[in-house]
């Protein structure tokens, strides 16, 4: 993990800093081309910070998945000369990136917690319920990594072709936008999207200071589940040629 940290930030003048400007670049241009437009859509949260609240609680997470996801799916061709030169467990390389994203992720949100107890937006005990909800992402995005991941050593166009699936993907999430701006069968079709109820739980706890519904969570959970098996055994049936197609 101290590697990963370090090379990282190596070299750079702002350090981990970039931690927080690139998802507050992100933030502050979608709050100023969006917020007028959506302040309309967020009955009962007309204060000042509300659609940038949405904003943050959406893209932070976001930010976690896309990142964990995408460099998961190359950790194995990335690490090649380190997998050819030592023998150890593979999926260490997973659990590291796993470890680096989540402290990154750790301290853009207790930024965003300072920002909304200084605000008067702080939410409470419900916070707590981003701990399940997150643990869920991270399975969701670890067994889609292991499995594209393990495939990306052998099928080199899949890390390329992930990064435009990621773009249609944020679109096709409720991060910018707000689902009550959608016509009721877009609605329909995007809600069978896995990280929709994780994102709209996020808004929940966040933007309304209430539980999410946990209800809507078994979708992603019982998704979530299926990858990490799906990953596991892709993994467990290609490790041995994995160095060899290095």
């Amino acid at each position: 993990m101290k590697r990963e940290f370090h090379l990282r930030y190596r070299n750079t003048q702002f350090g981990f800093l970039w931690t927080i400007i690139q998802p507050l670049a992100t933030i502050t241009i979608y709050t100023l081309l969006f917020a007028e437009i959506m302040k309309p859509s967020l009955p009962g949260h007309e204060y000042r910070f509300a659609y940038s609240i949405y904003l943050c609680a959406g893209v932070l997470t976001w930010g976690f998945f896309s990142e964990l996801l995408g460099c998961s799916v190359g950790i194995f061709v990335q690490n090649a000369n380190l997998l050819k030169k030592i023998s150890f467990p593979k999926l260490c390389l997973p659990l590291v990136q796993i470890l680096s994203s989540l402290i990154n992720y750790v301290i853009v949100m207790a930024i965003f917690i300072a920002f909304l107890v200084l605000s008067g937006n702080f939410s409470g005990l419900p916070v707590l319920a981003a701990i399940p909800v997150i643990i869920i992402l991270i399975a969701f995005s670890t067994g889609l990594g292991i499995l594209l991941g393990t495939i990306n050593v052998f099928y080199r166009d899949v890390e390329q072709t992930l990064g435009i699936v990621l773009q249609f993907w944020f679109w096709l999430t409720p991060i910018v936008y707000v689902t009550k701006t959608l016509p009721s069968f877009a609605a329909t079709f995007l809600k069978w999207n896995p990280l929709w109820p994780v994102i709209d739980a996020m808004h929940t706890i966040f933007l309304d200071g209430r539980f999410p519904d946990w209800m809507s969570l078994i979708y992603p959970a019982s998704f979530a589940l299926g990858l990490v098996c799906l990953g596991m055994f892709a993994f467990w049936r290609l490790n041995g040629e994995i160095v060899d197609e290095l």
